[in-house]
């Protein structure tokens, strides 16, 4: 595999990544738009949102299994091509019932590429810590640049040339994944599907110390993630007294700093220990959550709003090291569905994030909401600090 194969592979990789993450953040800037025009409540529009994700981190394991049967190359083609039908057939819906159906579906489908395609890239490259940390950059540079996109179209051509923007970015990457990347060959071409379902070996690899541990890890940093993704503009709105503009604007600053520091952390994390960087990512978290608690709360200024931000988009590049971590305690016939199952396991219970974080801005307010996720980098940090105090095997 030559060097230049390899940089077009992750950056194809990369840009299906994006392509994948634009589809799902086109919906959520036009949901005013789509429960007047279906007449139906903010909920039901939220229910089908929840469905999707759902949907997507289930999606995780079973692309590793298919992967190992079929090769990566078809898989990602199969989440991005869906990724493209499925928009255009969210954009088409007759009915609610229809918006709701597809989107899970887009879900589903967009949830195949990630696994697969982290698989790949780690067959590419020696030093993965940075190849991983730029492929979860196209994510952040979905985030930065989708939905603002997606509600200017929208303001001007209606909601559902707004969702096309999905399928217009998904067709150009699947010709160019098609065209540029070379057939993959599959790990177990002739293992039954089913047999990677049995309950006995998935079990295992789970109860490992080291995966546990590990996922355990990934759970908290997925819960701050999707926490911070939901409700970060709404509580420097409504916590901080800051203005709409001005929210998204510093949203916006969120995932460029996000996006910036995957690669940095993925090589740190080559160069200096998967654990340190790690560590080096909560404490971040820990400092930016407090900036902004104290900040939103006495009224300190923009300033320390603009430096909790800051560190908050560097703690959220945890997953280039953690990641790294867990292909480096599976093997290479174990990478593909062994991946996937942590990755499905890790973010369904992450994505409780959102629901915890929001009841408790309901019952006690958003400082405490996100006083909760310093918490919870809190608990992390400490764990990890005990595990390379005491010189644990985990």
């Amino acid at each position: 595999m030559n060097w230049r194969y390899a940089h077009t592979a992750l950056g194809l990789c990369t840009l299906a990544f994006t392509a994948t993450m634009v589809a799902r953040l086109t919906i959520s800037p036009l949901v005013p738009e789509i429960t007047e025009a279906f007449g139906v409540t903010n909920a039901t529009v939220g229910l089908a949102l929840s469905g999707m994700w759902v949907a997507y981190a289930l999606s995780q394991f079973p692309s590793g299994v298919l992967g190992d049967r079929y090769g990566e190359r078809r898989v990602i083609l199969v989440a991005v091509g869906s990724t493209a039908v499925a928009t255009l057939f969210i954009a088409a819906s007759p009915s609610v019932l229809a918006f709701m159906l597809f989107t899970v579906v887009l879900g589903a489908g967009a949830g195949l590429h990630y696994t697969v395609a982290t698989t790949f890239l780690t067959r590419q490259f020696d030093d993965i810590g940075r190849a991983i940390g730029v492929h979860i950059a196209g994510g952040p540079v979905a985030g930065l640049v989708a939905p603002p996109a997606a509600a200017l179209v929208g303001a001007r051509y209606g909601w559902r040339a707004g969702i096309l923007l999905g399928t217009g970015v998904a067709i150009p990457v699947f010709a160019l994944f098609a065209w540029k990347i070379r057939p993959t060959e599959p790990r177990r071409p002739d293992q039954p599907i089913r047999e990677r379902f049995a309950l006995g070996p998935l079990v295992e690899l789970l109860s490992r110390p080291s995966i546990g541990y590990t996922t355990g890890l990934a759970t908290l940093n997925a819960f701050t993630w999707q926490a911070t993704a939901s409700f970060l503009p709404t509580f420097l709105e409504i916590g901080g007294g800051l203005s709409g503009a001005l929210s998204a604007l510093l949203f916006s600053l969120y995932f460029l700093v996000h996006g910036v520091t995957q690669p940095v952390t993925g090589s740190l994390s080559d160069r200096i220990g998967r654990d340190e960087t790690v560590i080096l990512t909560m404490a971040a978290g820990v400092a930016g959550f407090a900036f902004l608690v104290v900040a939103t709360r006495d009224g300190t200024g923009l300033a320390p709003i603009v430096v909790g931000i800051l560190l908050v988009g560097l703690a959220m590049s945890w997953g280039a090291p953690l990641q790294s971590r867990f292909m480096d305690l599976l093997s290479d016939a174990e990478r593909g569905a062994g991946f996937g199952l942590v990755r499905t396991v890790y973010m369904v219970f992450g994505a409780s994030g959102s629901v915890v974080v929001g009841a408790v801005s309901d019952a006690a307010g958003w400082a405490a909401a996100f006083g909760l996720l310093a918490a919870v980098m809190a608990i992390g940090l400490g764990t990890l600090s005990a595990n390379r105090a005491l010189g644990l095997e985990y």
